[in-house]
């Protein structure tokens, strides 16, 4: 059986298993896929990611048409095996695990493209980690209403995709927020067409402070389940709660998650606003796998 050789890495605990397959030569299935991630009998993650060449994918094609410096492609895939557009956490980790590994240089300054299914997205290093300037975002309309376990009554949801697809929920103390039950699945009416993440969110006290705003926040992640973080999730949970505080809202916000603290940043540029996401990316341990 083939065999290939691993590397855990995690962001603010949103952890995912990473492998290289530059040629892109390996082609695992959707069982494969969830059962290296399985954190019983496989290595365990949120998420695989396989570091492959964008030339070599078909997927990467449009990633070259859109910018020709996006050698490689970030080819995720959820815990379950499913196929996910993008991964603000795991792109920052990627990144630095093309670095670690001489696949990629990223000087002080310098920005390092990386394809996604969700388009292009460019990389620089911070004083935290990693910065990625996550493109433009949008509101996906609709009024949702949210049910979790644990919560008395339906809640209206905001949709936003930043990438891929979410609704966040605010809810009304950090009582309520502890007390959802994420192990089961929010449902979400009407139902989204490709499924979302879930964010449940509420501000600190003061929410607003020396100019930053302050959130905390709880997610489950489409194909993964209620995750530690999830890096597109904190960008929209700050991207809902400036939306729903009005226009004399910051752009700067920090979003606790069970698994740490992430930047989110808004600025205006030529085409459309952007959102940037900051924080830590770890490498923890490496092995070889039997595939």
């Amino acid at each position: 059986m083939p065999e290939i050789q691993f590397t855990k890495g995690h962001g603010t605990g949103n952890d995912f298993v990473f492998f290289s397959d530059p040629d892109g030569e390996i082609d695992l299935t959707p069982a494969q896929l969830a059962a290296i991630a399985d954190r019983h009998f496989g290595v365990g993650g949120d998420g695989v990611i396989r570091a492959v060449r964008s030339k070599n994918l078909a997927e990467g094609a449009a990633a070259l048409a859109e910018d020709d410096a996006a050698e490689w492609f970030m080819d995720y895939h959820n815990s379950d095996g499913s196929v996910s557009e993008m991964c603000g956490n795991g792109i920052r980790v990627y990144a630095r695990y093309l670095i670690e590994n001489g696949l990629a240089e990223l000087a002080p300054g310098e920005t390092l493209p990386i394809g996604t299914r969700g388009g292009v997205r460019d990389l620089q290093r911070n004083a935290n980690g990693f910065q990625v300037d996550m493109g433009r975002w949008k509101l996906d309309g609709g009024e949702p209403l949210v049910r979790a376990k644990n919560l008395k009554v339906q809640r209206p949801g905001l949709g936003i995709n930043v990438g891929n697809p979410h609704v966040v929920v605010a809810l009304s103390s950090e009582e309520e927020l502890a007390a959802a039950d994420l192990s089961f699945i929010p449902q979400v009416e009407p139902e989204p067409e490709h499924g979302a993440n879930v964010e449940f969110v509420v501000p600190l006290e003061p929410m607003v402070r020396d100019g930053v705003g302050h959130i905390r926040m709880r997610v489950h992640e489409r194909g993964s389940g209620e995750t530690l973080s999830c890096g597109t999730g904190a960008v929209a949970a700050a991207l809902a709660t400036r939306y729903w505080a009005g226009p004399d809202a910051p752009n700067n916000w920090k979003v606790e998650v069970p698994g740490g603290t992430l930047g989110v940043r808004m600025w205006p540029a030529e085409d459309g606003e952007h959102v940037s996401l900051s924080g830590p990316a770890d490498l923890v341990f490496e092995g070889t796998l039997t595939v």
